[in-house]
């Protein structure tokens, strides 16, 4: 209770000192009913679209009010908080008759307010079948309403959280394919790419079908137009993000490129096949592999492993480890054909 009437407290306490802003900016900065485009999923580039063409005219992104936030998750109830993300926590709601997931932005934290802008025009005009769709927000009040998921996170998933069954390992490949698809995705948005800054297997959802989405994309900043094209592409930041997941450089520099997101993903492929902790995993693997000796440091609770297969998903995912960003393999012409070639197996 005391906790539920704490969070309740932060974000009156933040939309009061907001609202003369607020109020002033109202006609141009409320979320306005829009229509959303989204992309098919094709094989390798043909995957990959950008978020300017193909209009869906049955997507549609939603303004809700607080009170409409309040009776929808039991005024957060704390029976049906789900998450806490590093922005706040995540209610499980029901709005207009759908189950949905509640992210109240907690007000105490600097990069808060502008994470949520951030988070309500990049999904807001963003959809894919890999990345969690936001279905609409409270602006006023600091709350993103999305898509719930019956699966939760692949981290809860990795570690059998609820005696949840052991992920096969197909399920897993096909998995690792859908999150590099998700990237690209981001990476390839017109006309300024998406970089993520904080992928881990906490920031991906399943759903009923273990079809896996990348959520809080809001983390994100855009990298300028003028270099969208270069093999790296930087954007001086504030460093961001879990520290094991962390691209070394960017935590060096802060330097912040689409290959920031790569190193990322490798160590989070590492966790797919290994279901250990982020921290010394990488090396783990290296060692197994040196010492011939893979089958070691693999999940246990699958059983059957595919050794040529999985060891030559080791090794990318190694490769996209690599300590500086220029020796990580490009996503859309080596992760992404691999993660295809394993996923079809």
């Amino acid at each position: 209770m005391q906790e539920l009437i704490r969070v309740k407290a932060r974000l009156i306490e933040e939309a009061a000192l907001d609202l003369a802003e607020t109020e002033k900016q109202k006609t141009s900065a409320k979320v306005e009913t829009q229509k959303i485009k989204p992309k098919g999923v094709e094989e390798t580039e043909e995957r990959i679209g950008t978020s300017n063409e193909n209009v869906d005219n049955n997507y549609m992104f939603k303004t809700y009010n607080i009170e409409e936030i309040e009776i929808g998750t039991n005024y957060f109830d704390l029976d049906a908080k789900i998450g806490e993300g590093g922005y706040g926590p995540v209610f499980k709601g029901v709005l207009d008759n759908t189950d949905v997931a509640v992210k109240a932005l907690r007000p105490d934290i600097t990069q808060g307010e502008k994470q949520f802008h951030q988070e309500v025009l990049v999904l807001g005009s963003i959809r894919h079948p890999n990345i969690v769709v936001l279905l609409g927000a409270c602006p006023e009040f600091g709350c993103l309403v999305y898509e719930y998921l019956e699966n939760g996170s692949l981290e809860d998933r990795l570690y059998q959280k609820d005696n949840t069954p052991p992920i096969p390992w197909r399920t897993r490949f096909k998995i690792a394919s859908e999150i590099a698809t998700g990237l690209l995705f981001l990476h390839q948005t017109k006309p300024e790419p998406v970089v993520h800054r904080d992928l881990k297997p906490a920031n991906i959802l399943l759903d009923r079908n273990y079809v896996s989405k990348i959520t809080d994309v809001g983390l994100a900043r855009l990298v300028p137009p003028s270099i969208a094209n270069k093999t790296t592409q930087y954007h001086k930041t504030a460093a961001a993000g879990t520290f094991c997941y962390i691209d070394p450089e960017y935590q060096q520099t802060g330097l912040l490129g689409v290959k920031s997101d790569i190193y990322s993903l490798g160590v989070m492929f590492l966790q797919i096949i290994t279901g250990k902790p982020p921290i010394g995993v990488a090396r783990l693997v290296e060692e197994a592999i040196e010492n011939d000796n893979l089958a070691a440091v693999l999940d246990s609770n699958v059983t059957d492993w595919p050794v040529e297969e999985t060891l030559s998903f080791a090794k990318m995912a190694l490769k996209c480890c690599e300590m500086r960003k220029k020796d990580r393999p490009a996503l859309a012409t080596v992760i992404l054909p691999e993660l295809n070639r394993l996923r079809d197996l």
